[in-house]
């Protein structure tokens, strides 16, 4: 393929004649570019072009600029620029493709999280399964990123001769093994590996009820090394992935958001238990808050000053049980201060008979 000859311009101005193919390559490259991404964005069904809409939106920018890169790879075949020396114009890119390349992965990669979060509809009453998709997609996602970013990172290290020993090393048959396996007991790597595992065995998900430390709260984020976990009190526990691996924690949702709440009143031991028993029946019926499953009372433990009642019920989540407990509770508190106060507890103490009075003799 034969280079282009200078348009009878003086050797001085040969640049001037670069450019001007340079930037017409560039141009060409972008009008291809956009062409493209609007007939990606038009083409197919309708019911996927909200997905489609965001790919496009992620890769839009980089693709960009690897259209643009690639146009002027061509076009720098033509030119004089070419006889003189290609090292600079290699070593950028060395350096351009791998990132753009990794940049344009990384943007798919977040596209299809986001795509998956749009289908995985968390605001439905029964949201297991689409809680299960996301916190899978998230852990999946950011580990894709992670491995995208290292790889570009290797391949424009082997690009600079200085430090290509660098670049081969971490590429090489021990190199993504050995850095993964050998660092797994740092704190950090570790956390990493048992975020990997968490992706498949799925101790926690996303929006999970938890009480870890004796902490109460929701898990809000799930990060390759740590989980941030909203609490009641809007404070945020920040706990490292392995915590959930090798500790024991409770999870209040693992298989359904429903879950049965108790409630404890401690009364006299001669209350009137049935008349208890229908009043509490009464309270988590008349509640909006019980989903209609289950309800019982019962007398659980004995001592000398007062026995102890336990009311069950049932609800749809966490956040509903607490509430419901908290409303049947109070419920309950008012009937025996008002009709039943014989059953508040109180202690009872017992004198014994006066001594009979001894005659003193005379």
């Amino acid at each position: 393929m034969r280079r282009l000859t200078s348009w009878n311009l003086p050797p001085d101005w040969a640049w001037l004649q670069d450019a001007i193919l340079i930037a017409a390559a560039v141009a060409i490259g972008l009008i291809v570019h956009g062409v493209v991404m609007r007939a990606v964005q038009r083409v197919g069904r309708a019911k996927t072009r909200e997905g489609r809409g965001l790919i496009v939106a992620s890769i839009r920018r980089p693709s960009q600029w690897l259209f643009a890169v690639i146009a002027a790879q061509f076009a720098i075949r033509f030119l004089r620029l070419n006889r003189v020396d290609d090292s600079p114009w290699d070593q950028f890119l060395g350096f351009a493709v791998p990132a753009l390349f990794g940049w344009l992965a990384i943007g798919f990669i977040r596209a299809m999280v986001a795509i998956m979060e749009l289908r995985a509809d968390v605001s439905v009453e029964d949201n297991l399964a689409a809680r299960r998709v996301r916190t899978r997609t998230a852990i999946l996602g950011r580990i894709g990123i992670f491995f995208v970013a290292f790889i570009a990172a290797c391949l424009m290290l082997l690009s600079i001769p200085a430090v290509r020993s660098i670049g081969v090393t971490l590429m090489a048959s021990a190199g993504i093994a050995g850095l993964v396996v050998g660092a797994a007991a740092q704190p950090a790597l570790k956390n990493l590996i048992a975020g990997i595992q968490m992706a498949f065995t799925e101790p926690i998900r996303l929006d999970d009820v938890v009480i870890v430390g004796g902490e109460w709260g929701r898990i809000e984020e799930i990060r390759l090394t740590f989980v941030t976990i909203k609490l009641w009190d809007e404070r945020r526990l920040v706990v490292p992935v392995s915590k959930f691996l090798e500790d024991s924690f409770q999870n209040w949702t693992r298989e359904t958001s429903r879950l049965l709440g108790s409630v404890f009143w401690h009364v006299d031991p001669a209350t009137d238990i049935a008349r208890l028993r229908a009043k509490v029946g009464e309270a988590v019926q008349a509640s909006a808050l019980w989903d209609g499953r289950f309800w019982n009372c019962q007398v659980t433990d004995t001592k000398p000053e007062a026995i102890e009642v336990r009311g069950l019920m049932t609800a749809k989540d966490a956040s509903t049980a607490f509430d419901l407990r908290c409303e049947v509770r109070e419920a309950v508190l008012t009937f025996l201060r008002t009709e039943m106060p014989e059953a508040l507890p109180r202690t009872r103490v017992t004198w014994p008979d006066r001594p009979a009075a001894v005659a003193v003799p005379g």
